[in-house]
């Protein structure tokens, strides 16, 4: 009787036909392989935050050490950490273009009002600091306490309930532990403050990147 040709594709140096399942298993394997080496992945963005946050606020901590009266940071300081936020923002916003590559509607839509709410959030916060120093609080708040402290404390409560929102809770818990450090940080004083956050989210953002990465190896073993 004679046997129906074998159309499957067949494995380089072996005769048996390879199952699409398999092929398909592959080729979703390569391609996660290949956005690993191509891709800024998680951990090493949170590596960057964490060197970002040490060097901006650790800047600023030292332009504002042993200032008496308290006058606040300098430009110099100023700069340093503009430059240094404005690299993991353009990293960050990388990261998130390539998270949103093949999502559309609903899902598409949720994520374009978390990052419009996050930014309303961001921009009401520094205007809230102008209306504090336009009032005449001191300088020990307008160009202390407030800026050091309040900005991420405000934007990590809305973050948390952002990504609670879309069972993230990694990134719920991240962002809770920055607001908690911020809360911790304002008991510092207007100097104090600069160096506790400086710290504080050097040390949050380097176990996030370590558990983020601990995930992934454990992920590929499992695989």
């Amino acid at each position: 009787m004679t046997q129906p040709p074998n159309t499957g594709e067949t494995v380089p140096g072996n005769d048996s036909p390879l199952d699409p399942v398999a092929a398909a298993a592959l080729l979703d394997q390569a391609t996660q392989q290949a956005r690993r080496q191509f891709q800024f992945s998680p951990p090493l963005l949170s590596m960057l935050r964490a060197v970002v946050v040490l060097g901006a606020f650790g800047a600023i901590w030292l332009s504002v050490r042993g200032q008496h009266p308290y006058t606040g940071p300098n430009g110099a300081a100023m700069a340093v950490a503009y430059a240094l936020v404005g690299l993991v923002i353009g990293a960050s916003a990388a990261a998130m273009k390539r998270a949103a590559a093949g999502v559309s509607g609903p899902a598409l839509q949720n994520r374009w009002v978390g990052i419009g709410v996050m930014l309303v959030a961001w921009v009401v916060v520094y205007v809230f600091m102008a209306a504090l120093d336009h009032a005449g609080a001191g300088h020990t708040i307008v160009f202390g306490l407030y800026p050091a402290t309040a900005p991420l404390m405000i934007l990590g409560l809305v973050a948390a309930t952002d990504a609670a929102a879309r069972q993230d809770w990694l990134m719920t818990a991240s962002m809770l532990a920055m607001a908690i450090v911020s809360t911790i940080a304002a008991f510092g004083g207007p100097v104090g403050a600069w160096l506790i956050m400086a710290i504080g989210l050097c040390v949050l953002f380097l176990g996030t990147g370590a558990f983020t990465f601990w995930q992934e190896r454990h992920s590929l073993v499992r695989q």
